[in-house]
């Protein structure tokens, strides 16, 4: 499982700004065209021949884990594969939650096929034989889009100190480290990231996260922020983020 390293005009130290294309392609000869005419546009090219080795250069085994793994932006995906093909890569991609663009090469060329490659988490899908100037459009609208998906995520996500919370995808991290919130918890922390330091009660608790239509105890705040507390703090009793207001309610920080 070999991967190359192909910058534009076979420069090896030349930064480009179009982005880092992953070509991941078993023929020599379609792998090779591939990368010269992306390089030739101003892209960063990495090959790899089969699928474990682009499996391992995206970040879905162990070994991928070192730092020293480069981003890749875009991978262009042949299908037929030796060892792991191109819909089980793509598919395993999308189920660990790796969101790179990924654009199909097949000679697979039915609707269905199609229809098949795009269900399973590809981005887009061109038919062999296809033209270069074709494929290195598809490749540009394709980093365009998730660039601007990018900047509206890192837009949307809350941090406050060393919590980060990214509201789309309903993921809270404490220091990097992800941390398990249920529905509700979720909301109320939200809540309290979106304006930190402003003190809520828990009536108005009550009506941001469970609705104004809520009949139960709006002492189930309490519960709901010991939980909060007991999966953030270090010390519970004495919480450094969720901070009791003693006869007004609850703030963050």
């Amino acid at each position: 499982m070999n991967s190359v390293n192909l910058t534009a005009q076979s420069q090896p130290n030349l930064r480009v700004g179009l982005g880092r294309v992953l070509v991941v392609e078993d023929e020599e000869l379609i792998r090779e065209t591939v990368a010269l005419g992306l390089a030739e546009e101003g892209f960063d090219i990495l090959l790899a021949e089969d699928g474990l080795a682009a499996l391992d250069m995206l970040g879905g085994t162990s070994v991928s884990s070192r730092t020293d793994r480069p981003e890749i932006n875009l991978v262009v995906l042949d299908l037929m594969l030796p060892g792991m093909n191109g819909l089980d890569l793509c598919r395993l991609l999308r189920h660990q939650g790796i969101d790179v663009p990924i654009l199909v090469l097949s000679a697979k060329g039915t609707e269905t096929d199609r229809v098949v490659g795009l269900e399973i988490g590809a981005d887009d899908y061109l038919t062999k034989p296809f033209g270069m100037r074709e494929l290195v459009a598809r490749c540009r609208a394709l980093l365009r889009r998730q660039r601007g998906k990018s900047t509206a995520e890192k837009d949307n996500v809350l941090k406050f100190e060393d919590i980060t919370l990214h509201p789309q995808e309903c993921r809270v991290f404490l220091q990097g480290a992800e941390i398990n919130l249920s529905p509700k918890e979720f909301r109320i922390l939200e809540l309290f990231m979106g304006q930190p330091r402003r003190v809520w009660s828990r009536d108005q608790i009550i009506d941001q996260v469970w609705g104004h239509d809520f009949m139960g105890d709006n002492k189930t705040v309490d519960v709901h922020i010991r939980w909060i507390r007991e999966k953030l703090e270090v010390d519970p009793s004495h919480p450094q983020y969720l901070k009791t207001v003693r006869g007004f309610g609850y703030r963050l920080g």
